[in-house]
């Protein structure tokens, strides 16, 4: 699902309190346990598709499975056989294919999986990149952010040649700069929005600019509202409004396109903790057509909804 398809009103709210989906039994590998969610990816039907870190796979939770989800690719050990993943980072899923396309950070590559019943194997599509994030745009271009270039780079499926379209000038905080980039949502125009991790903001990369605009934080890290702390995962919709898991302060903000001083809070704020309108260190977001948040409450090991009111 592309981000920029989801409508949601500009004074949308949500209800505080989130209803876990997945996970939530403590830090574990069973079917009904996660181990540190990264990025997540939710299809049409509110499938829930979840890079399970620690614990080496992907895993698909169905809307209404709420106790055990699948393995869907991966959890096969930590290494990297075909048939193997090493701490996914993110994941999303290809509807032309029906595919999973996954960021497997600690073998440095992007594979892909088929969705089809008794796939065991994956396919390496982009080999020795050290990728964090990753989307697809309209025209199935393949965005990967490489934390360790401070980049991203724009792919044309099935080819190995690629375009830098963010950073790549080293690692900083100037507009060209980057500093360790995390997840990445790409509009119609084909701007690329930018988690900037140490640089505590999020940048947008007008597609072919050579320099990027700060679109949320940049005012170093902390909890006020013209602040992030760590930014991870992010969304933007059809009104240009950008949602941010702002990792180091447990908190979600929506940053308007009205306002880019600062930010509003909400769901979390509340303090790092495991109660319903908590979190510990939020990672992934998404939202389903509805304008439903869903976050990965990644030290809390499990997938927070977050009901539109």
């Amino acid at each position: 699902m592309f981000s920029l398809l989801v409508n949601i009103p500009a004074n949308a709210t949500w209800a505080q309190n989130g209803v876990t989906i997945a996970g939530g039994n403590g830090e574990g590998d069973a079917t009904n346990q996660l181990n540190e969610p990264f990025g997540l990816f939710v299809d049409d039907d509110q499938t829930v598709v979840i890079a399970d870190y620690m614990n080496h796979r992907i895993m698909q939770w169905r809307n209404g499975d709420t106790t055990n989800g699948q393995i869907v690719a991966g959890g096969q050990g930590k290494a990297n056989g075909l048939h193997q993943l090493n701490n996914p980072s993110d994941v999303l899923i290809d509807k032309e294919t029906d595919s999973l396309i996954i960021a497997d950070a600690g073998n440095k590559r992007v594979v892909r999986w088929s969705r089809r019943i008794g796939t065991t194997q994956g396919e390496i599509l982009i080999d020795n990149i050290d990728c964090w994030g990753l989307v697809m745009d309209e025209w199935r271009y393949l965005y990967v952010s490489d934390y360790v270039e401070h980049e991203v780079k724009r792919y044309q499926l099935g080819e190995k040649n690629c375009t830098l379209v963010a950073g790549g000038n080293g690692r900083g905080d100037d507009l060209n700069q980057l500093n360790r980039p995390r997840y990445l949502v790409v509009d119609r125009q084909q701007n690329v929005y930018v988690s900037d991790w140490n640089n505590h903001r999020v940048m947008k990369w007008n597609k072919g600019a050579t320099e990027s605009i700060v679109v949320a934080g940049g005012q170093g890290a902390g909890n006020a509202l013209t602040q992030l702390s760590n930014p991870q995962g992010i969304f933007v919709d059809t009104l240009g409004t950008l949602y941010v898991a702002d990792w180091g302060k447990h908190r979600v903000m929506r940053w308007t396109q009205e306002d880019k001083k600062q930010g509003t809070v909400i769901v979390g704020g509340n303090g790092e903790g495991a109660g319903a309108n908590q979190f510990n260190y939020p990672r992934g977001l998404s939202f389903d057509r509805q304008g439903n948040l869903y976050v990965a409450d990644y030290r809390n090991n499990r997938v927070q909804r977050f009901p539109i009111e």
